[in-house]
């Protein structure tokens, strides 16, 4: 039998000793007996998923980690939103990245995702309001805007003349730089304005439009009975959409299965992971919506893992739970989180496999440390086990990593041709 490969990211897993943990990353205060098993006679080191000093967000991060150059290969999140939640997109349509979020009256952020307690059903019926209520004036343009998951959503703005993506976010804690949508630390959590980044006509209107959406989706939502009845609850209003990472084209990655000579299958549920995935070639497992339940989705995950082993060389397995609570600067849930992860999953994982026909990497897309409740550009952890051997060590966490024999690894561009190798 092929050595087959497991790419395991735990989204945002990385992170930085913390009080709270008696000084220890939460990964290396997570029970994590499965991952240690694995860590015994791995190879180990650490990586900047894209390169020092960049603080990704998740696509840019994703995209490099899979062996695609974001700055050859990125247009933005928007489109791989798009394309990730079934909505057809032509060059010269505005995609962006959208969240749904609390704001006062004055446009100060009470709180970016609605304090995650925004269900994807009360989101879907906001959602149609907008798309059935919202109708663009300030020049001749089409929408389509979809709710995803949760407090997330994606918008895909047409018009009579291709639209531009040289715009700024509105959701301030997100900037661009050379090209790449990277987090920041906002001065103030406030709603900003859609500005165009250069003089052309077509980046004036694209910014003008996402304005007048901005503004004519708030009266939407502030009345809207689903926030009526979240207010009458004690709970926060889903009350206006922030934007970011616009795109207006599709990225042409090349096939990944064409170019190693294998076949990959994706095991992801957020539309930006599911939307690279695709476009590089990738089959799509079909997995079922997160449920909120970490244990529940890694068994969930692990079992269509197995179902699916026989029919393919390679799997993208992407795990959400460790990001959520570091956005969030909850080190001990994230902890938590980690822990039922290497049991629900690793641990149902290894029981089914035959560690000498397999070759594993764990990794992270990117850290998100508690105590900045955003993305750094910290280098994450990375393992490489199974049918290979190396030194090993008794935990995997940042600080075992950082001494392992693959040392401080640059670029994530880098990783996959090294696994295709060992392979």
């Amino acid at each position: 039998m092929r050595t087959k490969l497991i790419y395991i990211m735990l989204d945002g897993a990385g992170d930085r000793p913390s009080p709270v943990l008696n000084g220890k990353t939460p990964l290396e205060y997570a029970n994590t007996p499965n991952m240690d098993l694995l860590v015994r006679n791995a190879k180990l080191g650490l990586i900047y998923t894209v390169k020092r000093g960049i603080a990704p967000e998740s696509d840019v991060a994703v995209l490099s980690m899979l062996g695609y150059d974001p700055f050859k290969y990125h247009t933005g999140r928007g489109p791989i939103e798009a394309y990730g939640a079934g909505i057809p997109l032509n060059d010269g349509d505005l995609a962006v990245r959208c969240n749904f979020a609390t704001a006062s009256p004055n446009g100060k952020i009470l709180d970016r995702r609605v304090g995650r307690s925004l269900s994807s059903e009360e989101a879907s019926i906001l959602g149609e309001a907008i798309n059935r209520l919202v109708k663009l004036e300030s020049y001749p343009a089409s929408f389509t805007f979809k709710s995803t998951i949760g407090h997330r959503a994606v918008l895909v703005i047409r018009s009579t003349i291709p639209l531009s993506s040289s715009i700024t976010n509105t959701d301030p804690s997100y900037a661009k730089l050379e090209g790449l949508g990277i987090a920041k630390i906002p001065l103030e959590l406030k709603v900003e304005e859609c500005k165009p980044l250069d003089d052309s006509l077509t980046s004036k209107i694209s910014a003008q439009l996402i304005n007048e959406f901005t503004v004519k989706s708030r009266l939407i939502l502030e009345e809207h009975p689903i926030n009526l009845k979240r207010a009458s609850k004690g709970l926060l209003k889903a009350n206006i959409i922030l934007t970011r990472d616009a795109g207006n084209r599709l990225p042409k990655l090349f096939n990944i299965n064409e170019r190693y000579k294998v076949r990959f299958a994706c095991l992801a549920e957020m539309p930006v992971e599911i939307g690279i995935a695709k476009l590089a070639g990738m089959d799509v497992v079909n997995i079922p919506p997160p449920t909120g339940n970490v244990k529940l989705d890694s068994e969930l995950k692990v079992k269509a893992l197995l179902n699916a082993y026989r029919d393919f060389d390679c799997f993208y397995v992407h795990i959400k739970g460790p990001d959520e609570p570091g956005h969030d600067g909850d080190a001990k849930l994230k902890a938590e989180l980690i822990s039922v992860i290497d049991e629900a999953f690793f641990g149902e994982l290894l029981k089914a496999l035959n560690l000498n026909e397999c070759l594993i990497c764990v990794t992270a897309d990117h850290a998100t440390p508690c105590d900045l409740r955003a993305h750094s550009d910290d280098p994450v952890p990375l393992m490489i086990a199974g049918s290979v051997k190396g030194r090993g060590a008794s935990k995997f966490c940042e600080s075992t990593c950082k001494s392992g024999e693959l040392g401080l690894l640059n670029r994530g561009v880098d990783l996959i041709p090294m696994l295709m190798g060992l392979l």
